[in-house]
C-alpha cells in the first residue's frame, strides 16, 4: 500500500513546481505548461468520474467501495480535487469533529459546529474551567488538523473559544476574602503541617 506521508510530499511538490511555473521569467513556456497540467486533469479527472460511475453502477457493494475510497487518506484528495467525493463539505466537517472529540476531550474541552455558509466554517471550543493558553492552542490545533485533513477544500475556518475577560493583574479584596481560609483554620493547618516533621 502507498504511504500517505509519501503520497503528500508528492503533492507538496507538485504545488511548489506549480508556483516555479508561475514565477517563471518564460511566460510562453509557463502557459504551456499550465495549459497541459489543465489538459491534464481534465482528462484524468474525465477518467476518475467514469471509474466512480462504473462502481455505483455496481449496487450496494458499489456504494461501499465509494464510501471507503472517501475515507482513504490517498484516495480522498483526489476525490475532492476533481469534486468526486461521496461526502458533502458539511457532513466532513462533522466526523473531523467527531474525531477531535476524545483528543479535545483529554484537555477539558469540547467542540460544536456553529455553521457552514457557502464553504465558511464556524466552529466553537467549550472549556470547562479556566484553561491556559498553551492548552487552548492545542485544543485549537487538533481541530484545525482534524478538519483540514477530511475538509481540505474549505473557504475559510474560524475557530471562536470562549469568552474570557481579559486579565488586568488586579485581583479584588473581595476576591481574596472569598477564597481565603479562615484565620483559625490557617492556624491549624500551619500547627499540623509543623507538627508532620
Amino acid at each position: 500500500m502507498a504511504n500517505k506521508e509519501a503520497f503528500q510530499e508528492k503533492i507538496r511538490q507538485l504545488g511548489a513546481l506549480v508556483g516555479e511555473l508561475d514565477a517563471s521569467p518564460d511566460q510562453s513556456g509557463a502557459t504551456a505548461a499550465r495549459e497541459l497540467v489543465q489538459l491534464l486533469m481534465e482528462v484524468h479527472g474525465a477518467g476518475l468520474q467514469r471509474i466512480m460511475e462504473i462502481i455505483d453502477e455496481s449496487g450496494p457493494s458499489g456504494e461501499a467501495i465509494i464510501a471507503k475510497t472517501g475515507q482513504d487518506p490517498i484516495v480522498r484528495p483526489l476525490l475532492l480535487l476533481y469534486s468526486l467525493h461521496p461526502e458533502d463539505l458539511e457532513t466532513r466537517v462533522l466526523r473531523a469533529l467527531d474525531a477531535a472529540g476524545p483528543r479535545v476531550r483529554k484537555h477539558s474541552s469540547e467542540v460544536a459546529l456553529l455553521g457552514i455558509s457557502d464553504g465558511a466554517v464556524r466552529v466553537r471550543i467549550h472549556t470547562s474551567g479556566h484553561v491556559c493558553g498553551s492548552t487552548g492552542n492545542t485544543v485549537k490545533s487538533i481541530v484545525e488538523e482534524c478538519i483540514y485533513d477530511l475538509a481540505p477544500d474549505l473557504i475559510s475556518l474560524e475557530i471562536l473559544g470562549p469568552e474570557e475577560p481579559a486579565s488586568s493583574g488586579f485581583v479584588s479584596l473581595e476576591s481574596l476574602m472569598k477564597h481565603a481560609l479562615p484565620a483559625h483554620s490557617m492556624a491549624a493547618q500551619s500547627v499540623e503541617l509543623c507538627g508532620a516533621d
